[in-house]
């Protein structure tokens, strides 16, 4: 592996790393939402919820899309949701099992 590639894994893995940050992205698998509906699905401030949208766009991983004075935030279809899906079926599998102490 390339050193290119090397720190998009460190970059992506640590956008992904965030508590936050995954809140905000499970706050919109269900759909579009904006900052208001994301700080309270989220259960985050909307100063912190800003500051991690900008992350999150920043990476590709949300889209923002302006309808009058709002905006909206939706995943990206593409890689993410997909993505989150793939996460959630092994940690059904897997990680839960471990945080309920089953081997």
């Amino acid at each position: 592996m390339d050193s290119c590639n090397k720190q998009a894994y460190r970059l992506f893995f640590s956008t992904l790393g965030n508590q936050s940050r995954l809140e905000i992205l499970n706050a919109l698998r269900n759909g579009k939402k904006n900052v208001t509906e994301i700080c309270a699905a989220a259960k985050l401030e909307q100063s912190l919820v800003s500051h991690h949208l900008k992350e999150l766009e920043y990476h590709g991983m949300i889209f923002r899309e302006k309808n009058g004075k709002f905006s909206y935030f939706q995943l990206n279809k593409k890689t993410i949701q997909p993505l989150l899906q793939l996460i959630e079926d092994h940690m059904g599998e897997y990680c839960c099992k471990i945080a309920r102490g089953e081997r």
